[in-house]
């Protein structure tokens, strides 16, 4: 059921390059008016004019700012799908893009953004890819968590978009070597959070069996019963919402 949507994914990001390639500065040291003949020649001249400062190289910050980019790409390429219809999550929210249509079959489909930077080995990642929140709306799918257009069991499927790069402190857009892997969560899962802090379900570390969706489980089943099982802590603040939500739809907490 998920092929169709997958695979024009794929075709999609596959054309991908980096779009944000600096931070833009007013002013600038050229006469006025700048021309230019095409897209490179103005690039040179903005990064001649002394207007580009270049992206954060901070991992957290340069991934939402990679992020907020292909999100973009995605909807501006769903628009050219007839029968489709693409739609931004919040900031914090899951998914990304929410994607509804008969042009992939019908019903919701949630489509996650995931940038992750190569360790130096260039073989795996440099941390492990956060697959989704396991106290919230993971572990109870049948609510709708604020920051979400719908209940996560509402959705006919789930599908990341990993971005991978490479650092290069000498560039302005700080990435190299950009590629970009699609694959359902459940297929690149390990059985390891992704923080010790923090209550987030992990991926596998190998660059190679992220491409392969060669994670740690057989099965979608065996994936959501470790772990839904698994004992996330769920602080007084998410209880007392958890509490409230469940009082609003009228169910009863889930047991693991």
């Amino acid at each position: 059921m998920n092929e169709p949507i997958i695979e024009w994914l794929r075709r999609a990001c596959s054309d991908y390059s980096v779009e944000p390639i600096a931070v833009y500065r007013a002013g600038g040291d050229h006469p006025w008016p700048l021309e230019a003949r095409d897209e490179t020649d103005l690039r040179e001249q903005l990064a001649k004019g002394g207007h580009f400062l270049p992206l954060p190289k901070e991992p957290a910050s340069l991934a939402n700012v990679l992020e907020v980019a292909i999100v973009d790409y995605l909807l501006r390429h769903l628009k050219e799908v007839p029968g489709c219809e693409g739609r931004r999550g919040s900031e914090r929210g899951y998914p990304d893009v929410e994607i509804s249509g008969e042009a992939f079959g019908g019903g919701y489909h949630a489509i996650d953004v995931k940038v992750a930077r190569r360790a130096k080995s260039r073989r795996q990642t440099d941390s492990r890819i956060t697959l989704y929140t396991g106290n919230t709306y993971f572990r109870h799918p049948q609510i709708r968590w604020p920051g979400m257009f719908r209940a996560f069991d509402d959705y006919v499927s789930h599908i990341d978009v990993i971005v991978l790069y490479t650092l290069n402190e000498k560039t302005d857009s700080r990435v190299d070597d950009l590629e970009v892997i699609v694959q359902e969560p459940w297929r690149i899962a390990s059985k390891q959070r992704s923080s010790t802090t923090r209550e987030y379900l992990g991926a596998v570390t190998k660059i190679e069996d992220l491409r392969g969706g060669r994670g740690e489980f057989e099965s979608p089943a065996d994936f959501y019963r470790f772990w839904r099982k698994f004992p996330f802590k769920i602080g007084r603040a998410v209880q007392q919402h958890l509490d409230k939500l469940l009082r609003e739809s009228g169910q009863r907490q889930r047991k693991p």
